[in-house]
């Protein structure tokens, strides 16, 4: 039993009470409807966790979903334990993006890649209990252009890059910038564009945008993006009208309500500190 399962395991028993509301697709269950013997996934006895490739920390450290490090690793294991399967009754599987939320039969059980909970998305697949509330940051790095900006009205002037499909691709177009948003398969390859000029900035998920802006050279970032309507969070996918998404929705709020996922916070996105707001 490796040092992050043992960790996620112990980090299911801290009691502490935290804030947000929780949204599920489904009504929680009844518990006996939740053990493993009741569950129906793509293999008995198996809890087969998707993710996206590369894996970024903090979500996941050193591109390794399987090691346990780095908060959704650790909270796939934790709601998995929770559900009764053990480290090694967890497999992992690579899907892209874009393909986890595509309509049609799934490879994964469930999918942790920093997925935001939208009604557009609902349409193609199921969404447990939200497990991290999102906000949207601006990276660069110092010898950038964008280094200079201190206001909305100077990120509109600036290029700025963004992994397709996801909701910083929708923050990003919202803005109303001069130059129109670029887009990329990956955040990998928006570091790229923007290490190589060709691009200002990038937007990205705070933690994520924290990881990024580590990995660069004299990466700095900007600011935060100021929320608008209601607050974006993360959700574990399911397929849709998955027969397990009561039972990984009724574990989320467990986890929420015991403690849980703010001790995982505290242990993996401490660093993801709150950026100054843009306005």
């Amino acid at each position: 039993m490796g040092n992050g399962w043992r960790r996620a395991a112990v980090l299911a028993a801290i009691a502490v009470v935290t804030a947000c509301a929780p949204i599920a697709d489904n009504a929680s269950p009844e518990p006996r409807n939740c053990s493993k013997d009741q569950l129906s996934t793509l293999y008995p006895g198996i809890f087969t966790v998707g993710t996206d490739q590369p894996a970024y920390p903090p979500w996941y450290v050193g591109d390794d979903p399987a090691n346990g490090e780095g908060f959704e690793s650790a909270l796939a294991y934790t709601v998995a334990g929770h559900l009764g399967y053990g480290r090694d009754e967890v497999r992992w599987v690579r899907v892209p993006f874009n393909g986890a939320l595509e309509p049609g039969p799934k490879t994964y059980d469930a999918n942790l890649s920093q997925f935001s909970i939208t009604d557009q998305r609902r349409a193609a697949v199921d969404f447990s209990a939200p497990y991290f509330d999102v906000t949207q940051v601006v990276v660069t790095t110092k010898t950038s252009p964008a280094a200079n900006v201190h206001s909305m009205a100077d990120l509109k002037k600036v290029k700025l890059g963004v992994q397709v499909g996801t909701t910083s691709h929708n923050a990003a177009i919202a803005i109303g910038g001069d130059v129109p948003v670029a887009v990329y398969n990956t955040n990998a390859d928006a570091k790229v564009a923007l290490t190589n000029g060709e691009i200002d900035a990038l937007v990205a998920d705070l933690p994520t945008a924290f990881a990024v802006a580590g990995e660069l050279r004299s990466g700095t970032i900007i600011g935060q993006l100021p929320a608008e309507g209601n607050v974006e969070q993360f959700g574990i996918v399911l397929d849709k009208d998955s027969s397990l998404t009561r039972c990984v929705s009724s574990v989320v709020d467990s986890l929420r309500a015991d403690g849980t996922l703010r001790t995982l916070e505290r242990e993996w996105l401490a660093e993801a500190v709150k950026a100054p707001v843009l306005n």
